[in-house]
């Protein structure tokens, strides 16, 4: 069976990993598949990508680059996304990720109008779209997220759309073709890794205006959010049944 490949391009603070662990960590418990399924690779320290078709789908992740600062391993990993979609290649985006599939495929990222998001989020569903996707509708008309980011996807590629939205960012889930997907908000964070986050920005949410103590108090689970990867694994990876993540 072909590996789901997790794309890392970037990690934790190393505040947060040395408690709560890293990124491929977080997606391999959301996922909930076992080691043996999953490849790793280390676009932002250099790894190669494969052919898209030596792997059975992707998972991107989120970065503390930006993707307007367009680095040569980020440019060459917007080139792979869009041989990936020329394959159909089954394709999941988080963060860096999501805002890098829509770079690649003609939209354009820069930062968000009125400075960062970042905590639990109130998403709302899109019904004119969202009530038909795969995806889209397991979800609620409102869910809960976790989300902290700068830069944002301000214009769609050409045929995709959005899914769902928050009150400051429109696109934080789009759909792009037929098995691929993205997510500006961060459906492998527990509430925990949420806080330690808040935690970490403490002083940079305190001179942006935004009371670090509201955003920790207004933290909760996001199971809506989290259950997304596991309905990407059994939709668009053909899982039908959920493997543990030893």
């Amino acid at each position: 069976m072909k590996p789901v490949l997790i794309v890392r391009t970037g990690r934790a603070p190393d505040v947060i990993s040395a408690r709560h662990g890293d990124f491929p960590r977080w997606f391999q418990l959301g996922l909930r598949l076992r080691l043996p399924r999953l490849r790793v690779v280390d676009v932002e320290h250099g790894d190669a990508l494969p052919d898209p078709e030596e792997v059975s789908g992707v998972i991107l992740t989120g970065s503390a680059s930006m993707v307007t600062e367009r680095l040569p391993w980020s440019e060459r990993t917007a080139g792979w996304i869009r041989n990936a979609m020329d394959a159909d290649l089954p394709m999941l985006g988080v963060c860096y990720g999501h805002q890098l599939m829509s770079h690649a495929l003609g939209g354009r990222v820069d930062y968000l109008p009125g400075g960062r998001e970042m905590g639990t989020v109130a998403l709302t569903t899109h019904a004119s779209t969202a009530a038909t996707d795969a995806l889209g509708k397991a979800l609620p008309t409102t869910f809960h997220a976790h989300a902290t980011h700068e830069q944002s996807v301000l214009e769609l590629p050409r045929g995709a759309v959005s899914l769902a939205s928050s009150a400051r960012d429109p696109h934080h889930l789009v759909r792009y073709g037929e098995h691929a997907i993205s997510t500006q908000f961060h459906p492998e964070f527990s509430a925990e890794v949420m806080r330690a986050y808040i935690r970490r920005k403490h002083d940079v949410l305190a001179s942006e205006g935004t009371p670090p103590a509201d955003l920790l108090a207004a933290v909760v689970a996001t199971p809506h959010a989290t259950g997304l990867l596991r309905n990407f694994v059994r939709t668009h990876l053909g899982v039908t049944r959920q493997t543990s993540a030893a």
